[in-house]
């Protein structure tokens, strides 16, 4: 009997999180070693290692508790790789020597597999004087392209591109260049952004008054409060970017307020971070802690759930101490505050389960409730820790009970924490949790909505054929088992069918007893107007949220799957959605057709020769492999290993197209060329543009910049202008990307831009 309660379950925890040998050989053999690894590990620390081994072990077993991924993979595997998920880099000096010191550390930090965020704010605007050099600033803007350039060339470890979070506040002059940047599609690709928005300068939104962009006290425009932010709003509107953060609530409400100042946050915003802060993630399985699901007695076992609260955060305060860092300012910085982010997930289907609607208000007094006891035991089983192995070592109790959320903290809970101290300064954050929400049987994700009821995914075979396969919501089978084919009730709501309102009073419910913040994502219908649209923002400032972060699907941003409103029908499935996941490599044949290309770089005594095969599949051609060759011996290594990796993505088939946008975008830092009247940024790039070329020729991509054209597994268009398509996934090629959780996100594989 396997453990999984879904295929896509088990290929998830295949492509992601099952320890495999350098040769691809597994080391895990099924899911409980995976869990007997993480379990054995995070109790090295303890006195009593085999009681907590097995202690942690049922915590994580039926995937009750879900560590994030990079525990997942990472736990126990003897790797370098950090197990903390979120990073926020030092703060960056207004010099140049400082700026490429902090690009350095960045690097470091993405290498290891830290997602990171900066804040922009204290680089000079462009412009603005440089002394000593009789020359203008280039402003924060130029630097950002530095590191998206940076980004790109990293990848993190467990093969996931490095992501990362740029923040700048509203008074900084360049904030208007700021806002609309990623309105070229081509700029700032590996940055998720979001303004800093003071309380100061929602009131003047409010009161529609002046507002002064400056910097260290020179004040270099004077702009209507009221104009700035309808500028945001519109960005937004129109590119689902820049995100808001009211960072004067992140601060007030922080309980290291007394210790630290937060001017960033991680890239999908859940974790507002000092300068070198770090963060590492799990979260509490709601839907598997329902008694009684879909009967009149259901009920979320609070008893169990107090428990298995206790087990995760042990099991996260040791991870502090299991884990490496990529520096010793993070290292030093962990340890000093122990900070630990545990969160929910299934919490939509939880509710389904006890018969309520999400965004009712019932359904808001709720997951206000249950959200109070996972705070409540958190802080209970942390101050058990110190009482056992001492307060963070930065640990002050009477600063720390009257900052940020202790301040609403029920008295017996402050009390013990005045006595005894407490393990870890902050405890609760809900993050994205779309890759470990499927891993564990497509439950709804964080506190979201359940997305789609059902949706298909097609499986290509080895053999060529291709078999369906059903991906189901969670709650949905559970009811399909318990109530056959009878029709869902009406409180089954989706995504789609929610007034963005209902998303807002869901985000204000869970925030209340979230010390750090929430990674929330509110999906607005794509007609909905554009004062509606900022009425949104304003109902999450008036609610208390600590930020907030819309999707509208349109030309730009791209569709969502569709998803069907009639609740009485049976689950939707997405029925253009053509999933290829490719379990083994293509075999090759004897021959193959292909194209050799001639590549002269300049000041290069020796060409490059470029050649690619295809192979037919369905009746249609698809690249296969490739062969780069050079006299040029100092060329050699890296021709070899770039002609293995790109053969290895080739076989695996699906949307491969993604392998020319990432090689064009390899710059040269010594510079690049120009050929035949365009500039080339690298002789990489060079190659990516050859790729481009061929894959145009055979029909594989439409042209420069346009993506895949033809599925070639299926005797198909793959572009409907009739029916709305999410963007291709550059992992397994389903058109079915959306935004979830300030990511976007793959419904089929789990793939996601930040993780």
């Amino acid at each position: 009997m396997t453990r999984f309660a879904a295929p896509i379950a088990e290929q998830i925890w295949d492509m992601k999180y099952r320890l495999k040998n350098a040769d691809g050989t597994p080391e895990d053999k099924t899911v409980e070693d995976t869990w007997r690894r993480i379990a054995r590990s995070l109790a090295v620390v303890e006195k009593d290692q085999a009681k907590w081994e097995e202690k942690f072990y049922g915590a994580l077993e039926d995937f009750k508790f879900l560590p994030a991924g990079r525990i997942t993979a990472g736990a126990g595997t003897g790797r370098t790789v950090t197990l903390f998920n979120c990073f926020v880099m030092g703060t960056i000096p207004d010099s140049m020597a400082g700026i490429f010191d902090m690009l350095k550390e960045a690097a470091l930090t993405m290498q290891q597999g830290g997602g990171i965020g900066y804040d922009f704010s204290t680089i000079r605007p462009r412009g603005a004087d440089v002394k000593g050099v009789a020359a203008d600033a280039s402003g924060p803007l130029s630097f950002m392209d530095v590191w998206d350039a940076m980004c790109r060339t990293i990848m993190s470890a467990g093969s996931r591109r490095g992501a990362m979070m740029a923040t700048m506040r509203c008074d900084h002059p360049d904030i208007e260049d700021f806002i609309t940047a990623k309105s070229d599609s081509a700029r700032l690709r590996m940055f998720n952004v979001s303004v800093l928005i003071s309380d100061a300068f929602m009131e003047a939104v409010k009161a529609d008054g002046s507002w002064d962009l400056q910097f260290d006290g020179k004040i270099y425009h004077t702009v209507q409060a009221r104009d700035l932010w309808n500028k945001i709003m519109k960005s937004t509107y129109d590119y689902a970017e820049p995100g808001v953060i009211f960072i004067d609530r992140i601060n007030q409400m922080n309980n290291l307020g007394y210790c630290e100042t937060i001017a960033a946050t991680n890239p999908c915003g859940e974790q507002p971070l000092p300068p070198y802060g770090a963060c590492l993630l799990g979260s509490i399985n709601m839907a598997r802690l329902v008694d009684n699901a879909f009967e009149d007695g259901a009920v979320l076992n609070e008893e169990k759930m107090a428990d298995l609260v206790a087990t995760a955060v042990r099991m996260m305060d040791n991870v502090v101490d299991a884990s490496r860092f990529p520096l010793e300012a993070q290292a030093r910085e962990a340890e000093q505050k122990r900070r630990i982010g545990l969160g929910v997930t299934g919490l939509a289907d939880a509710l389904l389960m006890v018969g309520l609607k999400y965004g009712s208000d019932e359904a808001a007094a709720q997951t206000d409730a249950w959200l109070k006891l996972i705070a409540r035991a958190s802080y209970l089983a942390s101050v058990e820790l110190a009482k056992e192995k001492g307060a963070f070592p930065l640990f002050d109790a009477d600063a720390y009970l009257n900052s940020g959320n202790m301040l609403q903290m029920d008295d017996d809970v402050r009390a013990e924490i005045k006595e005894h101290g407490i393990r870890n300064a902050l405890l609760t954050s809900i993050a994205p949790t779309g890759t470990i929400s499927l891993y564990a049987g497509n439950v709804s994700s964080g506190i979201e909505p359940v997305f789609a009821y059902a949706y298909k995914r097609k499986v290509l075979q080895k053999d060529g054929s291709r078999t369906e396969e059903e991906v189901v919501d969670y709650a949905v089978q559970l009811w399909r088992e318990k109530k056959g084919d009878t029709a869902l009730p009406d409180y089954f709501v989706n995504a789609q069918t929610l007034e963005p309102s209902a998303h807002v009073k869901m985000q204000a419910a869970a925030q209340k007893w979230i010390d750090s913040s929430i990674s929330k994502t509110i999906n607005c219908p794509e007609d909905i107007s554009f004062d509606d649209f900022k009425d949104v923002y304003m109902q999450a400032w008036d609610q208390g949220c600590k930020g907030c972060t819309t999707y509208r699907p349109n030309d730009v941003t791209g569709s969502v799957l569709s998803v069907s409103e009639d609740s009485d029908a049976a689950p939707e499935a997405d029925e253009g959605a053509d999933v290829v996941y490719l379990s083994e490599p293509l075999d090759r044949p004897q021959t193959l057709e292909g194209n050799t290309y001639k590549l002269k770089w300049p000041d290069s005594e020796h060409a490059i020769y470029l050649t690619v095969n295809d192979i037919i599949v369905g009746g249609r051609r698809r690249p296969f492999e490739v062969f780069i060759n050079s006299k040029n011996m100092e060329h050699f290594a890296w021709t070899v290993a770039l002609t293995r990796m790109i053969s290895a993505v080739f076989r695996r088939g699906g949307d491969v197209s993604f392998v020319v946008e990432e090689l064009k975008a390899v710059f040269d830092p010594r510079g690049g060329a120009w050929i035949k009247g365009k500039y080339i940024p690298s002789i990489l790039a060079a190659i990516g543009g050859a790729l481009e070329t061929h894959l145009v020729s055979i029909g594989f991509m439409e042209g420069e910049g346009m993506g895949l054209k033809n599925d070639p597994t299926a005797n198909q268009q793959v572009v409907n202008l009739d029916q709305p398509r999410g963007k291709a996934c550059p992992s397994c090629g389903q058109f079915g990307m959306r935004m979830v959780e300030g990511c976007m996100t793959c419904p089929s594989c789990g793939h996601s831009k930040c993780g």
